[in-house]
């Protein structure tokens, strides 16, 4: 598995439990642990050198995001979960053309008779949130989506792609979106989003929906 480069700051929110004690059970004390010396093992030496362990071994633990695996432009980012089958969205972050980030977005497929996939995008605190966020595949007709709520990470939009949406975004080339900024309401920022990889990505994620 690939080392995640940068924390996502979405995706679930996992309910962790808390740390685990040991308890004493009929009333009687926990064992408590044995001094080194007792069983004649020796303290450690302070001043021995420590040559490390590898801290990445044990891998992912539970409620880490990860990077399962690249399909070009796109990222397959899971969470280490509780399940048998970590959930896991494509992930994009977009620049302003110069290597400037400005927003993210994760897709996801779903399971069932409602939309065939859904989505997050993340623009910046400073986005026009009336005039919503157009998306848009290789200059085709664009659709508008609301904003759902603003948070100190940015401002969030959730979207439900239809069959036909997920299909257009495997054949093209490259989807835009389209927000206004609030000190510029006369102005548009476009995002272009690579869909090189799209499908391959979109299939690996579909294919672990179905194992879950």
């Amino acid at each position: 598995m690939k080392e995640l480069r940068k924390t996502l700051p979405l995706i679930a929110l996992l309910a962790l439990g808390g740390p685990v004690w040991a308890q004493a059970t009929d009333g009687e004390p926990a064992d408590e642990e044995t001094p080194a010396e007792a069983t004649g093992e020796g303290t450690p030496d302070p001043l021995a050198l420590s040559e490390g362990t590898d801290a990445g071994a044990e891998g992912p633990q539970l409620g880490d995001i990860y990077i399962d695996a690249e399909f070009d432009d796109w990222e397959l980012r899971c969470i280490r979960a509780e399940a048998e089958v970590d959930p896991c969205q494509l992930y994009q972050l977009l620049d302003d053309g110069n290597d400037n980030p400005v927003a993210e977005i994760n897709i996801f497929p779903l399971a069932g008779d409602g939309p065939a996939a859904g989505a997050t995008v993340i623009t910046p605190l400073e986005t026009l949130l009336t005039e919503q966020l157009a998306v848009s595949v290789d200059g085709g007709q664009a659709k508008k989506y609301p904003f759902s709520w603003c948070s100190q990470v940015g401002c969030f939009a959730r979207l439900g792609f239809t069959g036909d949406d997920v299909s257009a975004f495997k054949r093209g080339i490259s989807a835009n979106l389209t927000i206004v900024p609030v000190a510029a309401p006369d102005q548009k920022v476009n995002l272009a989003v690579s869909l090189k990889g799209f499908t391959a990505a979109f299939n690996a994620a579909t294919e672990r929906l179905a194992s879950e």
